[in-house]
């Protein structure tokens, strides 16, 4: 990685200089407690001088509820129910930028109204394939979708007087060995795709935070990487907020010190130990660190709590926020709306007639299983959600019978507090028997040895539950099938509801295939059988393989849609909602036809090479011309759009910088009026080098009456023609010809046309 030329930051001088004053009165000691825990979500304030701790919460899907300080044991009160939001999968999938900045107002609101400073979220990691167990909580496989999304996001939350934490920074991209892997990655692929959308998060969005990730970049942890925090994030992108680590992902007292890492956080409550804490107040006594490097740290702190509105005579005008509101519930439930996917529909059977449909078989686990409170440190206490099958009953009223069958087991696991996962999750870094690598980098042979042995017996024993819980699964689902396939033959509808839970897409873990779990392929194929025209719905985080997908006639797709899923779904089954979400990922057809398969670089211990470069998601499946199950960008409508009159205008923009400007018309050509996501891809014709066969640039969503058109005007910068040249460590947009692609998804391609970058 190259150094580019210092960015000059644009800082309130009035600010800077209250700054200035309060790092001058600081001591040592209160300095340093500025720096590190005093709980497990908090810092520590110093109230001489009016400077109060810095709380933090997760995460994307709402605001966490409240741990005791020092324990993962929830504190017991009944004040921390909050709105459940879409998942981030979920909101990108609605290609909509204005729902984006409707989440993130929520999210801000209802942090700000729960007292806190600091929120965890948006995760914006790219979906490099699709087995990665936090995958539900990012946003897409596409940088520009991805950036197109947070920017806004982030903006809505920090209206609040709260601070977006962007996580997590960067290539994080599996939760396998997640505190030591190693993410090798050339410098092309790291900045074309997975900087962009933290760029965009810094520059475009403003955030206050960025969260340091858990795994290293190119050998050296993200948390103490010069190359990644100072060089990148401060010089280059003249991010002058706060960085804050992951909880648990400092190792080294100096290393950190000496780079642009500012306030370390751990699960564990030893506060007093963490690095940052007596050693690093330790180091700066003796000389081995400089008492500057900590001034810098608390100079970014205090700068992040004056935006806040934390400190000063400004106190009295931060706003108050709150949680739980309707409108809170109403700007969820919209987004939910959007963010459905419907994959097949091929004999025309959704929208379903409500006043036909007397008797509805719902099968399904899935119907009505609740997902807010798993998943890692996305879980949340949900003030409600509304399940399926409850959105469905409440939607239809006591004029039609629904009969619910679960239809395949789920094996119970009762949520505990005696051994939290948190803490479960990072057993490295405070058992020095087996963590000798974390806690002290200076690790002998022995105990590496000793550590990968300990490992090995977790996974075989993990393993070996597994198998009992699938054998327990297959003994039990001998009479669910039979329940369920009886009933299905006497409905007048039969609606499915399958998919993932939170056993499966989780923080802690990667999947280990992309398969419907408890038997589900097994039970829809018998569906099939008995009943063509099952409806098949299913919700989760990630893509599953649909080995039956050509038997099935209506696929309805949905992520962790938020409090609002049950109503929502209700709506769209029945018509009062047209859907309108597209896939922000590749659903491939089976696992090994991705990319990460091929190359056998997930999942695996120690080191990963993400030796696919700029190839994979859609741009694998186009250089390889795989078919996957369903593109990236899919997503049908109960009406029809078509496409006309391609427009394409070369322009000078500002600074004389290389436009087009592409026009274009889109008319709702069906009976019901719909919204549309039109994609703008960028195909370079004989490019000098290596490039993807086509890119997404730009996309608009257009809501049309039935029968009505708009025109479309997008203009496409210089920026969005350019790649990055690793050797002149900057981006090119080479002059030639370039294609422009205007699709309903990357394969569902509507208008081309030629222009010529001068």
């Amino acid at each position: 990685m190259k150094k580019e030329v210092k960015k000059e930051l644009t800082k309130d001088k009035k600010t800077e200089a209250q700054i200035e004053k309060l790092v001058k009165k600081l001591t040592l000691d209160e300095k340093i407690s500025m720096v590190h825990a005093a709980g497990l979500f908090q810092t520590g304030a110093v109230e001489r001088l009016g400077i109060p701790s810095l709380k933090c919460s997760d995460g994307p899907m709402g605001v966490r509820n409240e741990f005791l300080n020092d324990r993962w044991i929830p504190n017991g009160n009944n004040d921390d129910n909050v709105s459940y939001l879409a998942s981030n999968s979920a909101l990108a999938s609605t290609w909509n930028p204005e729902l984006a900045y409707q989440s993130g107002q929520v999210l801000g609101a209802e942090a700000r109204g729960r007292g806190k400073d600091v929120i965890l979220a948006p995760g914006i990691n790219i979906k490099r394939g699709p087995l990665c167990g936090r995958n539900f909580e990012y946003m897409s496989e596409d940088p520009k979708l991805t950036e197109t999304l947070a920017v806004p996001f982030i903006k809505g939350v920090q209206e609040n007087d709260v601070a977006a934490c962007v996580k997590h920074f960067a290539c994080n991209v599996q939760e396998t060995d997640r505190l030591m892997v190693d993410t090798i990655v050339d410098d092309r692929t790291l900045y074309e795709i997975y900087l962009p959308a933290f760029k965009a998060a810094v520059q475009e969005g403003g955030s206050y935070s960025i969260m340091g990730a858990y795994n290293k970049l190119m050998g050296t942890h993200c948390c103490e990487n010069k190359e990644l925090l100072d060089r990148i994030l401060r010089e280059e992108w003249g991010f002058d907020g706060a960085v804050i680590s992951d909880w648990g992902a400092v190792h080294k007292t100096k290393e950190a010190a000496e780079v642009s890492m500012d306030v370390e956080m751990s699960v564990f409550p030893d506060f007093d130990d963490y690095k940052f804490a007596n050693p690093l107040k330790e180091a700066i006594q003796k000389g081995e660190i400089s008492e500057k490097v900590l001034d810098d740290k608390v100079r970014n702190i205090l700068r992040m709590m004056f935006r806040l509105k934390m400190v000063g005579k400004q106190k009295e005008t931060r706003k108050a926020g709150t949680y739980n509101s309707p409108a809170h519930r109403e700007a969820i439930l919209h987004t939910a709306e959007e963010s459905m996917i419907l994959l097949k529909n091929e004999k025309k059977k959704l929208p379903l007639d409500k006043k036909k449909v007397k008797k509805l078989v719902v099968i399904g686990q899935n119907a009505a299983k609740i997902h807010s409170d798993g998943g890692g440190s996305a879980e949340i206490k949900a003030l409600y959600e509304i399940s399926p099958l409850m959105g469905l009953k409440t939607y239809l009223g006591g004029n039609t019978e629904v009969t619910y069958l679960p239809g395949y087991y789920v094996p119970d696991k009762p949520k505990t507090f005696d051994h939290n996962w948190q803490e479960k999750s990072l057993d490295e870094l405070e058992n020095t028997d087996i963590g000798v690598a974390v806690r002290n980098p200076d690790e002998t042979l022995e105990s590496a040895k000793e550590r990968e042995e300990a490992f090995r017996v977790e996974e075989e024993a993990r393993k070996a539950q597994l198998e009992k819980e699938k054998q327990l699964v297959h003994e039990k689902n001998k009479h669910l099938f039979e329940q369920a396939l009886a009933a299905a033959k006497d409905a007048d509808e039969v609606i499915f509801v399958g998919g993932l839970n939170h056993d499966y897409d989780s923080e802690g873990f990667d999947r280990e295939d992309m398969k419907l779990p408890y038997e589900q392929d097994i039970l829809i194929e018998e569906l099939l059988k008995v009943r063509k025209d099952t409806i098949l719905t299913f919700i989760g985080g990630s893509p599953v393989e649909m080995p039956w997908r050509e038997q099935a006639e209506t696929i309805l797709w949905s992520y962790y849609a938020g409090m609002e899923t049950g109503n929502a779904f209700a709506k769209i089954l029945f018509g009062e909602v047209n859907p309108s979400g597209k896939l922000a990922e590749t659903f491939p057809a089976k696992y090994e036809d991705c990319v990460t398969a091929k190359n056998g670089q997930f999942g695996i211990r120690g080191s990963i090479t993400l030796s696919e470069g700029l190839y994979y998601g859609y741009r694998y499946f186009d250089r390889e011309r795989i078919a996957p199950a369903f593109c990236f960008g899919h997503g049908l409508s109960y009406t029809q759009f078509t496409y006309s009159n391609l427009v394409l205008k070369p322009e000078k923009g500002k600074d004389k910088e290389k436009v087009v400007k592409v026009s274009f018309t889109i008319k709702n050509t069906g009976k019901t009026a719909g919204a549309e996501t039109a994609q703008i891809y960028i195909a370079p014709i004989s490019p000098k080098v290596d490039r993807p066969v086509k890119e997404l640039k730009a996309f608009t969503k257009v809501k049309l009456a039935a029968g009505k058109s708009t025109k479309v005007t997008i203009s496409l910068s210089e920026q969005d023609f350019a790649y990055f040249d690793a050797d002149l460590h900057t981006f090119i947009a080479d002059a030639g010809d370039y294609e422009i692609i205007v699709g309903a998804s990357c394969e569902d391609i509507r208008l081309k046309g030629l222009c010529t970058l001068a």
